[in-house]
């Protein structure tokens, strides 16, 4: 019997059984698009996290505060268990941009504080950003400018705000020159920033930029920071300039052993590398779930060829009776099982195509920086996996059919 023939049989018999089809082809198409929405959501997040990035330049060293012997746990972590770190100095970032492959560093610090202009007042994230900030980060502005060093250093009342902060305090009229006041302290805007969403945390568009050295002396008084950004000269000698960093600040901090170390360096890249493995990792967890469930769907397959093979059994006695061999029961039943398999698989993928877009505009809609990607790897591996599935567990009801004797099977109708 030719192939065509077959499949012509076995296309005929799932018609005839249409309900149990088409809840069949559901129940699978709802795992494979269930494979593509999570491959699809992981390309999302992942540029989502890492897009949080963006505003960093890969050739920055991050130097942050930690607790000693508590790991590698950053300013957030200590600030998280009540555990102020003290020790990273303004004097420590003028040293290090001494450093031959570094040329320019700042260090920052935060604080909320209330913003009043005229009648309205609220409750925002002040980044204490030293005046290099502009020059070591991607901060791009929108209009006006970033303040300077010599602003910096005699403690000048200048801040460059958020684009919605922004939008919220002064509407469609231009902010640069406009007076803010903080703390009952009087703060000139100089620039606004472009808008950014979301990065590390924090909604970038809803803070207010202060010159470190301004708010460590006229609202926090100290002389520490939580962290520091250097820009890296020369990105070969990017490790090399990594462990100068380690050694100077271990120096001035009187540290001998590294792990009684109070701050942290980090590249760009150990970051971006660090994220990228936890977004895979969730990835790949969720993946698998959705694979045992599409298993658990395959002995759904076995169960259902098994009932088909006793609802025909007079059928497949006729058959052989008339002539058919056992390979083509074999391969009709087979056939049937890889036909609502892969026609799931075609279902789901189309679905699952759909609701990622749909996922995309959503997110899209909350201002985050997600991206439509479908992989084409994903495609193939749905549809194959749930080819794989039909002709792994269509093969004992196919067997049973084909190894049937055709006069006991007629005898039994």
């Amino acid at each position: 019997m030719f192939f065509r023939d077959i499949l012509q049989i076995s296309s005929t018999a799932l018609l005839r059984q249409k309900m149990r089809t088409i809840l069949t082809i559901i129940a699978l198409g709802i795992g494979i698009a269930s494979v593509v929405i999570i491959i699809s959501a992981g390309k999302g997040l992942e540029a989502m996290v890492l897009g949080e990035l963006d505003m960093y330049n890969p050739n920055t060293l991050n130097i942050e505060v930690r607790v000693p012997s508590k790991g590698n746990g950053g300013s957030a972590t200590s600030m998280a268990t009540g555990v102020t770190i003290t020790t990273l100095k303004n004097s420590d970032m003028d040293e290090i941009v001494k450093l031959p492959n570094i040329s320019l560093a700042y260090n920052y610090i935060t604080s909320q504080q209330v913003v009043k202009y005229q009648d309205q007042t609220k409750i925002v994230t002040v980044f204490g950003y030293g005046a290099n900030a502009d020059k070591v980060d991607n901060i791009k502005i929108s209009s006006g400018r970033f303040y300077t060093v010599d602003e910096e250093n005699s403690l000048s009342q200048v801040v460059f705000i958020g684009s919605k902060i922004k939008d919220e305090l002064f509407g469609d009229s231009d902010a640069v020159g406009k007076t803010v006041f903080i703390k009952g302290l009087s703060f000139r805007v100089v620039g606004v920033q472009e808008k950014v969403g979301a990065s590390v945390g924090f909604d970038m568009d809803s803070i207010i930029y202060i010159p470190t050295k301004t708010l460590q002396k006229r609202f926090l008084g100290t002389d520490y920071a939580i962290g520091i950004n250097a820009h890296v000269i020369d990105m070969s000698k990017l490790e090399t300039t990594k462990e100068d960093v380690e050694m100077l600040i271990r120096d001035r901090h009187d540290i001998i052993d590294p792990t009684k170390d109070d701050f942290k360096v980090t590249t760009m890249d150990e970051i971006r590398g660090t994220l990228e493995t936890v977004v895979g990792g969730i990835t790949l967890l969720l993946i698998a779930l959705v694979c045992i469930s599409l298993v658990v769907g395959g002995v759904g397959i076995t169960n259902i060829m098994y009932v088909t093979v006793t609802e025909r059994t007079f059928e497949i006695g006729l058959r052989k009776s008339l002539g058919a061999k056992s390979k083509d029961i074999l391969w009709q039943f087979l056939l049937e099982a890889m036909i609502l398999t892969s026609t799931g698989g075609v279902v789901g993928v189309i679905v699952g195509i759909l609701v990622s877009y749909g996922v995309y505009l959503g997110a899209l809609h909350f201002g985050l920086k997600w991206i439509f990607a479908v992989p084409i790897y994903s495609i193939f591996l749905s549809i194959g996996f749930s080819a794989t599935v039909g002709l792994f567990f269509g093969i004992y009801p196919a067997k049973k059919a084909a190894a049937l004797n055709p006069i006991v099977a007629i005898r039994k109708e």
